[in-house]
């Protein structure tokens, strides 16, 4: 509710209009403009949404100058040490966390759905074996909707539901299916006797040939990543699948549309950069001299895995996952791994050097998952892959809260117009 207001008056004409400023729960009052073309004739002008709120939304929260994470109200790092990434799926798209009861009940029914149709996995066929398993993934997802109609009334709370539990359970099959098609393996079916995680290592790393081993830091390692990367708030893929879904389209289209906003190096690619980076870097003995280039306002080179345009101060995120690294590389063996020295070399340079502390430049969530993934055994083209089945079941929970909203319309942005003014056409035999 708004208990304050703003006024805006135009100089030029003498009208003003009183805008309303609402508060949310924790965080930055927001001004309502609604009502300031209506009764100015104004727009406003805001790049990269960097100061507007386009929606009202009560799945998470984000506090970039103290690196506070919230989910439902929870911080991350709780979640994170107590809390698996199925009980972080029911906490967000239900508000709450569940009882012990819930918790089986929601298992058994993402467990229920996670194979595919069988015509879908023929679907892999049509797709080049050198495709890029984030092309697969968007059409793929996008293919959903021809093969389960009984869950499309986009208006029925009941359907909605079970599109949101089909695409959390299927998403690790199809990415999956996705890696083993690239590389010519057999598809392997999910077993619902394991967890959705474990699920998810064996039909990436299982054969016909052997028997394969889940190891247990390797499978935390990788619901801790689906945890972290569960939701983060109106990013580029969230907004996207929050417009995609205001036109009234299917859940499996405006999550599709997400995948490919998703796709973006400046977005979820990041994470493969940062391992490239690490790659070329090679010795930790040339870090003196990339850490110059970065200074070097004349360099276009940029340090990938620091900053963040929300996080000013240190990435919660990546705290976590540093810790994880640790473990990760214990557990197979690989503690004097390069790749890993000259990431933690680089961090601590980077912290300790005023150009870096001035700026906030800490490192964020994508320095580490990229070295966890690797050491895992995961491609780096499927790095995104991974990160899109993590953001799931944020896309479904931020598409459903949309969905519920009474005053729901479609968006439609406004633009600044730069362009010619009114011209009139000209016969091509008359242009000079």
């Amino acid at each position: 509710m708004a208990n304050k207001t703003v006024t805006i008056t135009d100089n030029s004409t003498g009208k003003s209009v009183e805008l309303p400023v609402l508060d949310g729960t924790i965080g930055p009052s927001v001004i309502d403009i609604r009502k300031l073309y209506p009764a100015l004739g104004y727009l406003t002008y805001d790049s990269g949404f960097q100061s507007t709120a386009s929606c009202e939304s009560r799945i998470t929260f984000i506090d970039g100058d103290e690196g506070v994470l919230l989910y439902r109200g929870y911080p991350i790092e709780q979640l994170a040490e107590k809390s698996s990434y199925l009980e972080v799926c029911y906490l967000l798209l239900y508000g709450d966390l569940p009882t012990a009861a819930r918790m089986e009940e929601f298992k058994k029914n993402i467990l229920h759905h996670t194979m595919v149709h069988e015509g879908l996995r023929d679907f892999y066929q049509g797709f080049r074996r050198d495709a890029h398993p984030m092309a697969i993934m968007v059409g793929v997802v996008g293919a959903l909707s021809s093969f389960y109609h009984d869950s499309l009334d986009i208006h029925n709370p009941r359907h909605r539901e079970i599109s949101a539990h089909r695409l959390i359970a299927k998403m690790p099959t199809i990415a999956a299916n996705s890696y083993k098609y690239s590389i010519g393996q057999p598809f392997f079916y999910p077993d619902n006797s394991l967890g959705l995680t474990e699920n998810f290592l064996r039909m990436m790393f299982a054969t016909p040939c052997e028997p394969y081993e889940i190891s247990p830091t390797l499978a935390r390692a990788m619901d801790i990543i689906f945890i972290l990367h569960a939701d983060h708030e109106q990013n580029a893929s969230t907004s996207t699948v929050r417009l995609a879904g205001s036109s009234l389209a299917n859940p499996f289209a405006a999550v599709s549309a997400g995948i490919g906003a998703l796709w973006g190096p400046a977005h979820g690619g990041a994470n493969e950069e940062v391992i490239r980076m690490l790659d070329r870097i090679g010795d930790p003995k040339h870090i003196p001299s990339v850490i110059a280039r970065a200074k070097d306002k004349n360099d276009t080179f940029r340090l990938m895995g620091f900053g963040h345009r929300i996080y000013k101060n240190f990435d919660p995120r990546a705290q976590i996952l540093r810790d994880m690294c640790h473990r990760v590389l214990k557990e197979i063996g690989a503690e004097n791994v390069p790749l890993f020295e000259t990431a933690l070399e680089l961090e601590r340079v980077a912290l300790n050097d005023p150009y870096f502390v001035e700026r906030k430049l800490y490192p964020n969530v994508d320095f580490y998952s990229g070295i966890i993934l690797k050491s895992i055994g995961i491609p780096l083209n499927m790095f995104t892959v991974i990160f899109a089945m993590a953001r799931t079941v944020g896309w479904v929970a931020q598409w459903t809260e949309m969905m519920g909203e009474p005053d729901r319309r479609i968006g439609r942005p406004r633009q600044l117009y730069v362009g010619s003014s009114r011209r009139d056409y000209v016969s091509i035999r008359e242009r000079s």
